[in-house]
């Protein structure tokens, strides 16, 4: 829409309030709501000011001064508020009129400017699966003398010796087991409804789904898959799907989390991400004489990715916590190589179909607690320098990586193991995410000091639970 015709649309659709979307550093979605009387095409095309002091990774409180920049394509009815309420998506910038260059959905605008600017190819489309956790209550706490998070569900399968219900019923058993969630229908799966809900609500925002389903881990675990878009769209995209996720969980009095690594023995959330790279209808990842089908194009992007991925992982995989998840040994995606059809490996190529318009690459190591736009926009940039400079990845490996013997395993590099070393090797390796001025040094510095200063030292500060279990005797 032109800024008038959304003025206009509100008007058309008895719209009382406008509520202004925008993301922090971190990757929260943030709002302020303004009344109709102000949706105006002057309005729109000034912004609207707010302090950029309060939000994670924006200003110091003396340059606080920001303004919101609507997208008026975002437009959308938002389908949570009792009020009439219009959705849209905005941009940050400065009361100078200059872009902020830490607006995370800039950055991914410059990312796709950059890619195109590159001759390399014209657009790159991206399907990340999230997948997420729906529990009927989560309550953590953290003092001087204790310590604890209690989550409960009555879908887990360590419910199952309960006398009752949560809701006060007789147990009704049906339950997925440990690592056995992935498809049973009902009654083992008690979020068919739920689910179908939430891709209602998505596609109320627009939002293409194509299809929703339990996930392998018991308790809630679930995964709507949206359909395939452009780089910033399908941020934007994500950013939807969360807040509708949490949104319905919440009316359902339950709580929904995209942490990677909620519960202890059972799998982990992911974000297994699928990408390509086109120039006008020609799919630049297909090859009919290469090896999986694959250009050479894509055999270097894919050469790119691995060889950033430790410094990706501070922004695709960004908590203390998606650490939990990414652990040698386990169904996690820490091996270093491609393959196809094999889930064992870091990179996938899904052999679902051999028709051109379907030969892409699929990234299994990202989470869903990552900030879209940072995360696409870095693996876009990695596998463009991968591109550039022609990086052939390793030799693929079509063998269960988990099942290979212990020496051709110890060949087979793995991710980092913490946060902490992620972020070491962002400050190292970086160079590629700053060509074209898409990530700049004062987002790098800024993200480095956040993660640092409040997620990596207060982790290190507190004593975890289990270390009484080991060492309470000591």
């Amino acid at each position: 829409m032109t800024p008038a015709e959304a003025v206009k649309y509100c008007k058309d659709q008895g719209i009382g309030i406008i509520d202004l979307k925008f993301t922090d550093m971190p990757g929260t979605l943030q709002h302020l709501s303004i009344p109709l009387s102000e949706w105006t095409e002057d309005n729109i095309a000034d912004g609207y000011g707010f302090d950029g002091s309060s939000i994670r990774g924006f200003k110091a409180i003396q340059e606080s001064d920001m303004l919101l920049i609507p997208d008026p394509d975002t437009v959308k009815i938002d389908p949570f508020c009792k009020i009439p309420t219009l959705s849209v998506i905005c941009n940050v910038m400065e009361p100078n009129r200059e872009w902020f260059s830490r607006d995370p959905r800039y950055i991914a605008q410059k990312a796709e400017r950059f890619l195109k600017e590159s001759g390399l190819a014209d657009i790159s489309y991206w399907g990340p699966e999230l997948e997420h956790f729906v529990f009927d209550a989560a309550r953590f706490d953290q003092t001087t003398h204790s310590g604890y998070y209690f989550i409960e569900s009555d879908e887990g399968i360590w419910n199952s010796g309960a006398e009752r219900s949560l809701s006060g019923g007789p147990n009704l058993a049906y339950r997925p087991r440990y690592k056995e969630g992935y498809f049973p229908v009902s009654p083992t799966d008690t979020f068919q409804d739920f689910r179908s809900e939430c891709v209602q609500k998505m596609e109320h925002f627009g939002i293409i789904v194509e299809k929703h389903h339990h996930e392998v881990s018991t308790a809630g675990q679930a995964e709507i898959d949206m359909r395939y878009d452009t780089l910033t769209n399908m941020a934007d995209k994500v950013m939807i799907q969360k807040y509708v996720v949490k949104n319905v969980a919440r009316a359902h009095g339950k709580v929904a989390t995209f942490m990677p690594k909620p519960l202890f023995g059972d799998n982990g959330s992911g974000m297994h991400t699928h990408q390509s790279l086109w120039r006008g209808n020609t799919n630049l990842f297909y090859d009919s004489r290469g090896k999986y089908l694959l250009s050479p194009t894509c055999r270097h992007y894919i050469g790119g990715l691995l060889a950033h991925t430790p410094a990706l992982l501070a922004i695709i995989a960004p908590t203390t916590n998606s650490y939990r998840r990414l652990v040698p040994g386990f169904e996690a995606p820490v091996n270093l190589v491609y393959s196809s059809r094999n889930r064992s490996a870091c990179i996938r190529i899904p052999e679902y179909f051999s028709s051109p318009a379907s030969r892409r690459l699929e990234y299994r190591i990202p989470d869903p607690s990552c900030n879209p736009y940072l995360a696409f926009a870095a693996m876009l940039m990695a596998g463009i320098d991968g591109i550039i400079n022609e990086i052939e990845p390793p030799d693929p490996v079509d063998e269960n990586l988990y099942e290979l013997p212990p020496e051709e395993a110890a060949r087979i590099k793995q991710v980092p193991g913490s946060l902490e070393e992620v972020l070491d090797a962002l400050e190292r390796d970086h160079d590629f995410l700053e060509r074209g001025g898409v990530f700049t040094e004062d987002l790098i510095d800024t993200w480095l000091e956040y993660k640092r200063k409040n997620e990596v030292d207060p982790m290190r500060l507190r004593p975890h639970p289990y270390e009484f279990f080991l060492y309470l005797d000591a």
